[in-house]
């Protein structure tokens, strides 16, 4: 669980790297511009650690489903290669779907206005400066991008309906409890990422450029990254034993 938790608080802080600065940057400057190919590289990098995200949350999926469901072959199932190859094979899968979309987006031709409806470059504000039919890409948008997507959530889905029934028929009141407490965390991440996601890209054009769309992308690519250490950290034990023994000690430096 932690290997799966270290690689994800990585892709995350890299995640979060790829807008923000720039987005603070340009919070301070008159002159709000972006080149074509740092536009390219940022939806490069966009679009390979979202990809990547969905299939490290469907890994985590597993490795909680193999916990539970099969506790003594855990150590089995979930070696040290299985976990290196899971991996590496969301990596993969992010870094093919991000170099299709950027690819069929780049190659577009952009007339009029260059101004973007959005504080970071993303796939729909940049069909919308598109002076060409980009029925195609639309298309690629759903086969590809919807295809991973509902893969990983698929995926997501059949191992927690597979834990659900299995701490169903725990006869122990604290056993469900202590079950359901290792999902809690990860359900809720999964629910915000892939809620704004979905509203983000699986749509038609015309609704493409709106208002809402800001405060969607900031959702998945601000918020998101920024509560997950502290939806996973207030769940632990642990961590919170050890924010008491912090907060206990400048109790105590206080009062003295």
């Amino acid at each position: 669980m932690y290997f799966f938790l270290t690689n994800f608080s990585f892709l995350e802080i890299f995640y979060i790297s790829t807008t923000a600065p720039r987005m603070l940057a340009d919070f301070l400057s008159k002159n709000k511009t972006i080149s074509f190919y740092g536009c390219a590289a940022q939806l490069y990098c966009v679009l390979l650690l979202a990809g990547t995200e969905f299939y490290i949350l469907a890994t985590m999926a597993y490795d909680r489903y193999n916990a539970i469901c099969h506790p003594l072959l855990y150590t089995v199932i979930m070696n040290k290669m299985a976990c290196i190859q899971l991996v590496a094979g969301s990596w993969t899968i992010g870094a093919t779907n991000a170099l299709i979309h950027t690819t069929f987006t780049f190659t577009l031709p952009f007339c009029g206005s260059h101004k973007l409806n959005s504080f970071f470059c993303d796939v729909p504000v940049l069909l919308k400066l598109a002076c060409k039919d980009t029925w195609l890409n639309e298309l690629i948008v759903f086969i590809f991008g919807g295809g991973m997507t509902v893969g990983s959530l698929i995926f997501t889905i059949i191992s927690y309906v597979k834990i659900i029934s299995t701490i169903l028929n725990i006869h122990s009141t604290s056993g469900r409890k202590k079950a359901f407490s290792t999902c809690t965390s990860h359900l809720i991440v999964v629910t915000i990422f892939y809620g704004s996601v979905f509203f983000m890209y699986l749509r038609p054009k015309s609704s493409y450029g709106k208002d809402e769309d800001k405060l969607v992308g900031i959702m998945y690519t601000i918020v998101t990254p920024l509560l997950n250490p502290f939806i996973y950290s207030l769940r632990n034990k642990e961590f919170k034993i050890a924010v008491k023994k912090i907060l206990k000690r400048i109790v105590v430096t206080l009062n003295h």
